[in-house]
């Protein structure tokens, strides 16, 4: 058992705590408060003036499948052969050494969602990872898949068709593709279905079990989504790509997630309605195409204010060991600091589906503790100390 104590403690949940005290054992929260009771020969971990956080939660990046030190050897996220590849797995692009890694303690980041890129039209299964020390990825590995990523707009238009010359070579050639794959996994899920069925009856006759259907991993990963087993991750910045994806998962009831919705501020009230998180960013960067002109962190307040579940992400273009940057700029555009450690804390854990597990100080959850040399949310404020699954996690 251990007991950091003198803490001002931050959590989305339990709120302030001056001069709080956070026990945890064996990986996970026991308790935290203001007078909690302390059982002998607890380690006692003083942090006076210091402050401590749960570890913040990056709900989108591509995290060791990108690694840019090496040129073209090192991007192992876009499978761009074809527009349509959901039987791919980011874990199995993943290298445990691929530099940014190291990045991610710093910013107070304790687990990250990542996977693969926005080439295709339908791009392969996330993943969710602690940022450990391990050699193999299985051992960093939170939840796998944590969802399917496919893009709209610009990324698959131009891979595909502008560079390739074929299909998709307008935002119509996209929908129609991603609707075309779900009617094939609508129909894969049928087959197998009628299967069971055929095979009940055989059994009941004392006959010949029939068949199989044959095998496809990609329309079993498209299966998961439509059983809403796991969501479905979407790469569109547009207004009107957003309101697309969102019209195709009421089509086919798919647990959606929008990624990046640089113009939801546009039609903030339709996604309130609608009820689908967003995960917005990267917004400390560069105007690379034009459907990112309008990107700011005013798309996360207004999107906040109008009942949005949000969260913030860097897409692993804005360096990891920068990310509290993301919640400071988001304050500085007007949302409270309340909302703002929501969005990098809790929120993310809902949307990923892992809000049992992390992304506050709540007795069960597991020990992801920071610690800050003062507020995480004021520029010179430095990572002190990080725990994961409350085994202290060294910074270098």
């Amino acid at each position: 058992m251990r007991a950091i104590t003198n803490a001002t403690i931050l959590c989305p949940v339990q709120g302030l705590i001056k001069k709080g005290t956070l026990l945890f054992d064996r990986g996970k929260i026991v308790d935290v408060g203001k007078s909690i009771p302390i059982p002998s020969k607890t380690k006692i971990i003083d942090v006076e003036g210091q402050y401590v956080v749960p570890g913040f939660i990056e709900t989108h990046a591509h995290h060791g499948l990108f690694d840019g030190s090496i040129g073209p050897m090192g991007m192992d996220g876009n499978e761009m052969t074809t527009p349509v590849t959901p039987e791919m797995r980011g874990k199995d692009g993943f290298y445990p050494f691929e530099p940014s890694i190291k990045e991610i303690l710093k910013g107070g980041v304790t687990t990250v969602n990542t996977g693969p890129g926005s080439g295709n039209v339908i791009s392969g299964e996330c993943f969710v990872i602690k940022p450990l020390p391990e050699s193999v990825v299985d051992d960093m590995i939170v939840l796998s898949p944590s969802g399917l990523k496919i893009a709209l707009g610009e990324n698959p238009k131009r891979v595909h068709g502008i560079e390739n010359k074929r299909m998709p070579m307008t935002r119509m050639g996209v929908a129609a593709l991603i609707r075309k794959t779900f009617t094939d996994g609508q129909n894969y899920l049928d087959e197998w279905k009628a299967f069971g069925a055929k095979v009940k009856e055989a059994k009941k006759k004392e006959e010949v079990a029939p068949k199989p259907p044959k095998r496809d991993i990609g329309l079993e990963t498209i299966a998961k989504v439509l059983k809403r087993e796991i969501p479905l991750h979407a790469h569109a910045h547009r207004a009107d790509d957003i309101a697309t994806i969102i019209r195709i998962a009421k089509e086919f009831n798919l647990h959606l997630v929008l990624i990046h919705c640089t113009e939801g501020h546009k039609i903030a009230k339709f996604i309130a309605k609608s009820d689908i998180p967003a995960v917005i960013g990267p917004t400390i960067f560069w105007v690379s195409k034009p459907e990112t002109r309008e990107r700011g962190f005013k798309t996360a307040v207004i999107l906040n204010e109008a009942g949005v579940k949000v969260a913030l992400q860097t897409d692993s273009l804005t360096p990891m060991h920068y990310f509290p940057l993301l919640p400071m700029y988001a304050i500085k555009h007007g949302m409270s600091r309340e909302d703002a450690l929501k969005c990098v804390t809790i929120n993310p854990a809902q949307i990923l589906n892992l809000e049992n597990r992390i992304g506050s100080f709540e007795p069960g959850k597991d020990a992801d503790i920071v610690i800050w040399s003062g507020h995480p949310f004021e520029f010179y404020s430095e990572v002190t100390e990080v725990y994961i699954n409350g085994k202290k996690i060294p910074l270098e």
